[in-house]
């Protein structure tokens, strides 16, 4: 029975987790800021293909308010921002990685 209360709390922690990531854009969003850190609003629409500025700004926000990213307003004339992981976004860097491999994996599995 306590192994079953276990697993329980994992799953719900999954459904945290996924609360927190979910949507099409999130996971595309943090792994541009992985492996190029520092990104403009304009990088990030460019490496994203597909998505608009209206639903990148709204998951920017959402990431923002997770604690997952930060934005950082330049003194430049035009106003430059960018974007970037904060530490604790700088965690699912290692989930990101493992995603990829399997992400690589499953298309020579489908492709054949």
């Amino acid at each position: 029975m306590a192994e079953q209360v276990c697993h329980k709390a994992d799953i719900r922690a999954i459904h945290d987790a996924m609360d927190v990531l979910n949507g099409k854009w999130k996971i595309s969003i943090l792994s541009t800021m992985c492996y190029y850190n520092r990104r403009r609003f304009s990088d990030i629409s460019t490496d994203l293909a597909g998505i608009s500025n209206k639903q990148l700004s709204k998951e920017l926000k959402e990431l923002e308010q997770n604690k997952l990213i930060e934005r950082t307003v330049l003194a430049t004339q035009p106003v430059t921002v960018e974007y970037s992981l904060t530490e604790y976004g700088w965690t699912l860097q290692g989930i990101i990685e493992d995603l990829a491999k399997w992400g690589s994996t499953h298309r020579k599995v489908i492709m054949g």
